[in-house]
């Protein structure tokens, strides 16, 4: 059995990846930009593990090779987050990831997923769904965007497997210090008395990492369904019902000062995902 390589291992997202497919009995290859720390992940000595920083990509190197040739690549791999508007996205970033993924398949990769994000959408409020046109309202979004349609046209000439799974909200353990529910129970352990945050009137869709993680590989063990994906639980909340939700499951108390900041301008206030492509990959399992 070829064995799968996951780039970003090392990642909050890429951690969970990495189990699930360990998980499964998959053999894995996995990457990220510093050993050290990949060292000490309790999967270490489970997987094929090999350094890899993209500030060091070189053209004449065949990655498929370095990779010990995987039967598929699930690339979660990606700088500079969560700054969203930062022109390195697309200045830099871009060029990086859709240069290795293309040396990759050239050299015999025929099966790749790579996560993208709900904001590939734009500025667009409801329920939305794989067939709306994307319209990147930042440079995250924009670089992401455009790597999908880089690698859209090169599958064209070269035939390969593209799933491109849309991330939407998730949370969990090993998130961003920066996110909010980390924030939340940072406040919560230093026994604050209130958490400021915005009115929390905006729309979301949520899932816990693990689950998040279980549906990208179930997405990248198939070829049945390809093309854009969203990776949602399809159930709309409020960011304010989400946090009172998680301060119940937790039974923790905290005051939460709505409307100290002011809405971000990134993102439209009210918008989930349809999931129905999903469920089908899940129904085929």
């Amino acid at each position: 059995m070829a064995s799968i390589l996951v780039t970003g291992a090392t990642g909050f997202i890429g951690n969970y990846v990495v189990d699930e497919l360990l998980s499964r009995g998959h053999e894995v290859t996995a990457s990220s930009a510093n050993a050290d720390r990949a060292a000490v992940m309790p999967w270490f000595s489970k997987v094929n593990y090999k350094e890899l920083n993209f500030e060091n990509l070189h053209e004449n190197v065949n990655y498929f090779e370095y990779f010990d040739n995987p039967g598929k690549i699930i690339h979660l791999a990606w700088e500079g987050l969560p700054n969203y508007k930062s022109l390195f996205h697309f200045e830099v970033n871009l060029n990086r990831h859709y240069h290795f993924l293309k040396n990759l398949v050239e050299n015999g990769c025929r099966d790749v997923t790579v996560t993208g994000t709900c904001f590939e959408y734009g500025m667009v409020s409801g329920c939305l769904d794989e067939t709306m046109p994307s319209q990147p309202a930042n440079p995250y979004s924009l670089a992401k965007d455009t790597l999908h349609k880089f690698l859209t046209e090169f599958s064209k000439s070269e035939t390969f497997s593209l799933k491109w799974v849309r991330l939407f909200y998730m949370y969990g353990k090993g998130q961003n210090p920066a996110s909010l529910l980390s924030q939340l129970q940072k406040a919560i352990d230093n026994k604050d008395e209130v958490f400021n945050m915005s009115g929390g009137e905006q729309v979301r869709d949520y899932l816990p990492v693990e689950k998040v993680a279980e549906y990208i590989v179930t997405i990248a063990l198939q070829n049945k369904i390809t093309g854009t994906i969203n990776c949602c639980s399809g159930k709309p909340v409020k960011i304010k019902d989400f946090v009172y939700g998680y301060l119940r499951k937790t039974n923790k108390k905290i005051k939460l000062n709505l409307g100290h900041y002011p809405y971000p301008d990134y993102e439209p206030m009210e918008f989930w995902g349809d999931n129905k492509k999903l469920q089908t990959i899940l129904n085929e399992k």
